[in-house]
């Protein structure tokens, strides 16, 4: 056999063997991701029809409520970091209908992926980092003077980090930014404040805005 033909056949099966080790891990990560949210699914439609005893209409009208009731389907770091403002509309943040969850499961697999792919991340999905870098930002920003007399909340999802909220029109947007950007594994930052919680919000809100 030639030098030519050893090679090739060298490269072939490193690339069969990435293929598999890539085939196995795609796997994973999609079983994982899928299984938390067929399971909060099925609970969801479980308890749609738990009594026998309920007549159709009602039946009708709890299938109804809990397709269009929004969750937070697949656990997404999202919390407050300050509350000042009562009248802020708090943000949507990862909350989504049942439909909602049900359509983005493949796509968060294909996102959350693409990290490890491009050698970017150790972890095999970029959304396992997810609860260390909202646990970094509590430690260490909640209580900071920098949201003295704001509302403000976080959304973390696949190493993107999404400050939203309202804040005065003095506040440092561009310091928060950094702050976050500072936290270990965070890939982007998102600022989206406004001053006025009654003017037109730069982010989508649970409610519609007033």
């Amino acid at each position: 056999m030639s030098a030519i033909d050893t090679s090739g056949h060298s490269v072939r099966r490193t690339l069969a063997v990435r293929a598999a080790r890539l085939a196995a891990v795609l796997a994973w990560v999609g079983g994982v991701a899928l299984s938390g949210v067929r399971g909060a699914l099925a609970q969801s439609q479980a308890g749609a029809s738990a009594s026998g005893s309920v007549d159709a209409t009602a039946t009708a009208t709890a299938t109804t409520t809990a397709d269009t009731a929004r969750k937070n389907w697949y656990n997404d770091p999202f919390f407050a970091l300050s509350n000042s403002i009562a009248a802020c509309p708090q943000p949507l943040g990862p909350l989504m209908t049942k439909a909602e969850a049900e359509d983005d499961a493949h796509y968060r697999v294909e996102r959350g992926t693409t990290c490890w792919l491009a050698h970017k991340c150790a972890k095999p999905n970029s959304y396992l980092y997810d609860p260390d870098i909202a646990a970094a930002i509590r430690r260490q920003l909640e209580g900071d003077a920098l949201f003295a007399g704001t509302s403000i909340w976080i959304t973390v999802q696949r190493r993107f980090v999404y400050a939203e909220g309202c804040a005065g029109a003095g506040f440092d947007s561009a310091a928060l930014e950094r702050r976050l950007l500072a936290i270990p594994d965070v890939e982007q930052v998102f600022v989206r404040v406004r001053p006025d919680p009654r003017g037109p919000l730069p982010y989508k809100t649970l409610s519609p805005a007033p």
